[in-house]
């Protein structure tokens, strides 16, 4: 075979990535290096790499009742999403800062769920919303002592049964419905007190959920309107007894990507739940768990854009055309340049914001920090996704067409993050709220660009501009995405400016925040360093 690049397989994710492993330490999570390099290892390794592709090849399929027409609500998937989820589960994906909560456990699982999605990014689903769980658990004592040892064991099991009889547990997370969408206040789901009234905290549900990902999962934060509002429940497939909850899964969701995981429509005849927190108080409850979900679509946007960027650098290395190397060609090097540090600023923001929830409970400054940090965010990495898979796949050319390619997957799956856990005019409201409400946040992010001042002059100018707007008070709803960009933006440029070689920030800076790029990828200045750029992107192995 002439002028084909081989498979990009047999390389360690984490070692390979220089942001990543960087990261760790600049975070105070290098104690995790030796796991997180396990695990890169075996996500280069072919026989993962075609989990993912099997797990996508054979979707979930739903059987609603048995052969004597039993209703049984199951879904079947292929054995390649059961290899994928025992090893996320092993390796604590689910659970590892709740197991081990030493400081850095939040940026090392964030490292982790990183490295592992690149491989396959639908099974991340039921791994995030357990992991998510269990802070908003902790808030109703009873319930955490009961649900959290097996929520956060390393085990998977897989199958319905009563959670007693199982050595672990998935959880999952149901709020929309048909009428509202984001609109969770105008749900119509009804939650009427059992004997005992509310104060017994058992309750029966009647209603539906217009999506319900990974309806395999053992037990599910929903949110229905009680006597006293909406309200966040407890709701798990299997009773005590061992028989099935009125949990009746319709049908799945035939989606654009994401075709791995099961996502499905519910529906609750009089299913057994137990409240969560007080009545009326559903959306606060639930937004603990929402917030760490949240972290987890930047995580995984981040990962869907590196996989991305090391397909593209693999194929340039290797791929000749006019007589040249493309890696040689000067407006590919441009393109891909771009695309690399687009993935090495989202990679480097992610692992910060993840260090805010490992430092939250113990540091006021972090705490509101974290709150805002997370909405600017999941805005603008999760936005900046599709359009770093669209030009991978452009630089593979038809080869990243194909679906033999992970490229195409890779490109069906990169809307998703920014409609899970609130759309972008939904985190670019909530941004503004907390900025109105929570005036503290907008100070812990001030500090947090700060640090970086006078270390780049665009970088200072914009620094300038955005003071101001921040500082003028209240700003209008329909500017409220350019300002959270602006935000996001400088936070990157900030931690870059620290953290990454100069030949990375200076080429961020003049292109994002100057005059000096344009509005699509491969607008870089001349000047920059094209070559150190894409050698720091380049996986290991790959002749540069």
């Amino acid at each position: 075979m002439v002028n084909q690049p081989p498979p990009l397989s047999g390389y360690n994710l984490f070692s390979a990535d220089a942001a990543l492993v960087e990261g760790l330490e600049w975070n105070g999570a290098d104690w995790a290096n030796e796991r997180v390099d396990e695990l890169g290892r075996l996500a280069g390794t072919e026989e993962a790499i075609a989990w993912g592709f099997q797990a996508n090849a054979n979707p979930p399929v739903l059987r609603t009742h048995d052969r004597y027409g039993r209703r049984i609500d199951e879904v079947e998937f292929h054995p390649a999403w059961h290899r994928l989820m025992e090893v996320a589960v092993d390796r604590g994906l689910h659970a590892m800062p709740w197991r081990d909560p030493r400081p850095g456990a939040h940026v090392a699982r964030a490292a982790s769920f990183y490295v592992w999605s690149q491989v396959e990014a639908g099974h991340g689903c039921p791994i995030s919303m357990t992991y998510a769980i269990v802070p908003a658990l902790r808030g109703t004592p009873a319930l955490a002592t009961a649900w959290e040892p097996g929520l956060t064991s390393l085990s998977y099991d897989f199958g319905l049964r009563p959670a007693t009889l199982k050595s672990g547990l998935l959880a999952g997370m149901a709020m929309t419905e048909k009428q509202g969408g984001s609109d969770v206040r105008a749900n119509t789901t009804r939650a009427d007190p059992m004997d005992g009234g509310s104060s017994a905290g058992e309750y029966r549900l009647t209603g539906h959920k217009w999506f319900c990902s990974a309806p395999m999962c053992d037990v599910f934060l929903v949110l229905a309107q009680a006597p006293g509002g909406l309200s966040c429940f407890l709701l798990p497939r299997v009773l005590p007894d061992g028989s099935r909850n009125a949990f009746h899964i319709q049908r799945l969701k035939d989606k654009l990507g994401n075709r791995s995981n099961a996502s499905s429509e519910v529906e609750f005849e009089g299913a057994w739940a137990q409240l969560v927190g007080p009545e009326g108080r559903g959306v606060r409850t639930i937004l603990e768990m929402v917030n760490h979900t949240r972290l987890d679509c930047i995580i995984g946007s981040a990962a869907l854009m590196r996989q991305a960027v090391a397909q593209a650098t693999h194929h340039i290395a290797h791929r000749s055309a006019f007589g040249r190397l493309l890696k040689d060609q000067p407006l590919m090097r441009n393109v891909v340049a771009d695309l690399a540090l687009e993935s090495e600023a989202a990679t480097t923001v992610m692992l910060r914001v993840a260090r805010a929830y490992d430092l939250a409970g113990s540091n006021e400054r972090e705490a509101a920090f974290r709150r805002l940090a997370t909405a600017v965010t999941k805005y603008w990495v999760c936005k900046r996704t599709p359009m770093v898979t669209a030009e991978a796949v452009e630089c593979l050319g038809g080869n990243g067409y194909v679906e033999e390619s992970i490229t195409p997957r890779l490109y069906r799956e990169a809307p998703l993050n920014s409609i899970w856990e609130g759309s972008g005019n939904v985190i670019a409201l909530d941004a503004l709220r907390a900025m109105k409400r929570e005036p503290e946040s907008v100070e812990a992010f001030r500090g947090e660009l700060a640090r970086a001042a006078g270390m780049d002059a665009a970088y200072d100018a914009g620094l300038r501009a955005l003071e101001d707007d921040l500082m003028k008070g209240k700003i209008a709803e329909e500017n409220a995405r350019r300002l959270v960009e602006r935000m996001a933006v400088m936070l990157q440029a900030s931690l870059l400016l620290q953290h990454a070689p100069s030949s990375v920030s200076a080429a961020f800076c003049a292109s994002r925040l100057g005059d000096r790029g344009g509005m699509a990828f491969g607008t870089l200045p001349a000047d920059v360093d094209f070559k150190a750029i894409i050698e720091r992107s380049t996986p290991e192995g790959v002749s540069r």
